[in-house]
């Protein structure tokens, strides 16, 4: 049976190095779809950084996915909960997009997607570190488990009526295969 160990000052629940090398992957991975999340986010819609960073973020996603699938086969009891809400943001991520490599129209499949996907990965750090993180330990579990779909279902929806009002929807239905949005007319549009 496995103990838990310190890693860099933090309890980890088991000793494993197995355990130990699958978690150092799946923190640089959730850190990276974190900034890449954020960043694709706060980027012009069909611009070179939003599409560039998007990808990254689905990429990154992925590696979440499979090591905290890993980490939950080796301790199933306590993480399996884990596993659901992994499984669950990459399927919504996945959705997203494809929604927009297939150039399905309007964005809605992708906006709804893409920043559930960003809620549940937030929601699964903080029911698994809130109660350890300073200024955070002292609240409810329940807080962790509802606060980041409490801010995210608003800012998600905002999302998609600002896109729909923008007129947009029609405008950047397409890109160039880099990232470049193309206009309605474009003669390198490909038809849906």
């Amino acid at each position: 049976m496995n103990t838990a160990t310190r890693v860099l000052g933090e309890l980890v629940p088991s000793s494993n190095p197995a355990f130990l090398a699958v978690l150092a992957v799946h923190v640089v991975a959730g850190l990276t779809a974190v900034v890449t999340g954020a960043t694709t986010a706060l980027s012009r819609k069909g611009g070179a950084r939003h599409v560039r960073f998007g990808r990254r973020y689905y990429w990154a996603i992925g590696v979440v996915f499979v090591t905290a699938t890993a980490l939950a086969a080796m301790r199933w009891r306590q993480s399996a909960y884990l596993f659901v809400i992994g499984a669950a943001a990459f399927s919504a991520a996945t959705i997203g997009y494809l929604h927009r490599r297939r150039h399905r129209p309007g964005h809605t499949g992708h906006i709804v997607g893409m920043g559930v996907s960003f809620v549940l990965l937030l929601t699964a750090f903080y029911v698994d570190n809130g109660p350890r993180l300073p200024l955070l330990e002292h609240l409810p579990v329940l807080v962790f488990w509802l606060a980041p779909s409490a801010i995210g279902a608003p800012l998600i929806a905002r999302g998609v009526v600002r896109y729909r009002q923008s007129g947009a929807a029609g405008v950047l239905a397409h890109d160039d295969g880099e990232g470049h949005a193309l206009a309605l007319g474009d003669p390198r549009r490909r038809p849906p």
